[in-house]
């Protein structure tokens, strides 16, 4: 695997949408974990699903209702988290720089 493989070559596409999509992936898992384990919970797993959330959960719960459940705020983070790759995607196209499928 060289550096003419279009991973590589694309860095500046994927790598973005990767990170945005390992947050994306992680809110909507916390949420979903959260509804069988408590909020103190000494669980690793959880743990970690909170340790690597909370700094995007603070930034959501800015712009959501201070009313809305935690649970209500992560899945507002997954929906902003999916629109955020969206525009990022349409960025991209417009630049023309989306990769090429081969």
């Amino acid at each position: 695997m060289g550096l003419s493989n279009p991973i590589f070559a694309n860095w500046y596409f994927h790598l973005p949408n990767f990170a945005l999509a390992a947050v994306m992936y992680t809110l909507l898992g916390r949420a979903l974990l959260g509804l069988i384990v408590e909020p103190d919970s000494q669980n690793y797993i959880w743990r970690f699903f909170c340790r690597l959330t909370d700094p995007f959960i603070a930034a959501i719960a800015l712009v959501t209702p201070k009313a809305a459940t935690p649970v209500v705020v992560w899945l507002f983070g997954v929906v902003w988290l999916f629109w955020l790759r969206v525009g990022l995607l349409y960025v991209f196209l417009i630049l023309g720089l989306v990769p090429k499928a081969s």
